[in-house]
């Protein structure tokens, strides 16, 4: 085998601070191979930089020898994505996620060849689907690219590339050696706040104030994944005839959940990338004709006649009502049921629905018993909630429940009313903020 020290691409180095057996590659050099291998950007991160802190235990946890996070991206074409016809928007993904995995995949291959390990988590799917609906991917490769320099968030939650806008897919690769330099995060923000991702977004998902609704995108853009194909299943299970089954799902339903099975999963809008006017190569004709460009790019896709899916007495649902009469509205069920009290607790934020607490201001404390207990305090004020382990302060409603009965009532498996009746769940304080805190989950 060529010694790592021989080899044209990438020299190790032996720091005489550091441990003999720590590897230290030379990072201009580490660049040029990932390059080589198809990415169009890298960057470096350290497994110990603040930055991605929160994911250092997991990580480490998959590849105890991380030392190193390669962070990169892969170009998609624009005009593809931005297609009111989504096959050739989806194409354009699913051939850029293949590529993104390829090139992750290569980098690893020219690693390891070198006597160099490495891991390459996928760019998205598959994922550890027995964590499911908890944290089921390996690394959050946003974060990673934050840090790594490669861009910033924009207000639609997508990481916006100085040169090439959000029209980008990322990947990981997780690496046992050191660098001689890591990469820093850019000093700007590439997103303009022009608010196109904010008119284009059929479910409102993205409010001008920089805040998300996570359940509301979830639920549709996400329809044939996860979660919305569980809810399609149960629509399978719960018909009674095949004309009870076609009275739940239209024919073109069940066709588009085929498709997604065999060619791959399909996003229904992803319209925020679409829009998005940032990054140096992307920016010129939002500049030359701002109208020219929000006719030709966001009419089309505002204007589209389409299947909306929202939960019912959601925000999106009010949204899609106002501001899209003609698309069509489809309830679903619910977006993420937490099979735990932990993810409960770690996801209550995320379906929380803003506009259905309008005038609300209560704190709740809840005392979830049994194998896995909990407390936890939720406060929900001015349209915000807020969720902390422990019992803080006053209540105004306090929850004494068994985990496992209320998670039965969160998946609609119990009824409130019998469960009040019969003391398997007991308040102390006003019942109808229950009722209020129900509506803000619907």
């Amino acid at each position: 085998m060529t010694r790592l020290e021989d080899h044209p691409t990438v020299r190790l180095h032996r720091s005489k601070a550091s441990p003999p057996r720590t590897r230290i590659l030379d990072s201009a050099e580490l660049w040029a191979l990932c390059v080589e291998a198809g990415a169009d950007d890298v960057g470096f991160v350290s497994i110990d930089r603040p930055e991605i802190a929160d994911q250092r235990t997991e990580i480490l946890g998959y590849f105890p020898l991380a030392k190193t996070l390669i962070s990169f991206v892969c170009r998609m074409n624009r005009e593809p994505v931005r297609s009111v016809a989504r096959s050739t928007a989806n194409t354009e993904f699913h051939r850029t996620a293949d590529h993104t995995n390829e090139v992750a995949h290569a980098i690893v291959r020219m690693l390891e060849d070198r006597g160099i390990r490495a891991v390459n988590p996928a760019m998205g799917f598959p994922m550890e689907m027995s964590q499911f609906p908890g944290k089921v991917w390996v690394v959050s490769h946003k974060p990673v690219a934050v840090a790594a320099g490669l861009g910033r968030m924009g207000i639609h939650r997508n990481v916006i590339h100085p040169r090439f806008g959000n029209f980008i897919l990322l990947g990981t690769v997780l690496l046992e050696a050191e660098v001689t330099e890591q990469s820093q995060p850019i000093d700007y923000n590439p997103c303009l706040d022009c608010k196109l991702c904010v008119a284009a977004c059929p479910v409102g998902a993205i409010s001008a104030d920089g805040s998300f609704n996570f359940a509301s995108c979830m639920t549709h853009n996400y329809r044939e994944f996860m979660s919305g194909f569980t809810d399609w299943v149960e629509q399978v299970a719960d018909a009674r005839s095949a004309a009870d089954y076609r009275s739940r799902v239209t024919d073109s339903e069940t066709a588009s959940m085929w498709q997604s099975l065999s060619f791959g999963a399909n996003y229904k809008a992803a319209y925020c990338l679409s829009v998005c006017p940032a990054g140096e190569e992307v920016i010129g004709p939002f500049l030359a004709d701002r109208g020219e460009f929000v006719g030709s790019v966001v009419k089309p896709l505002q204007q589209k006649v389409e299947r909306i899916y929202v939960q019912p007495h959601s925000d999106a649902e009010e949204h899609v009502a106002k501001r899209f009469p003609h698309k069509e509205i489809r309830h679903v069920g619910a977006v993420l049921r937490p099979s735990t009290i932990d993810g409960f607790i770690d996801n209550v934020v995320h379906v929380f629905q803003p506009g259905q607490a309008k005038g609300l201001r209560a704190t709740y404390h809840f005392r979830l018993t049994g194998p896995e207990p909990r407390e936890c305090t939720i406060t929900i004020r001015d349209q915000k909630l807020s969720c902390e382990r422990g019992l803080h302060g006053e209540c105004d409603l306090r929850v004494t429940v068994r985990g496992s009965t209320w998670l039965r009532f969160l998946r609609k498996e119990a009824n409130i009313v019998w469960l009040l009746a019969t003391l398997q769940l007991r308040l102390w304080g006003n019942p109808q903020l229950l009722v209020a805190f129900g509506k803000c989950f619907p």
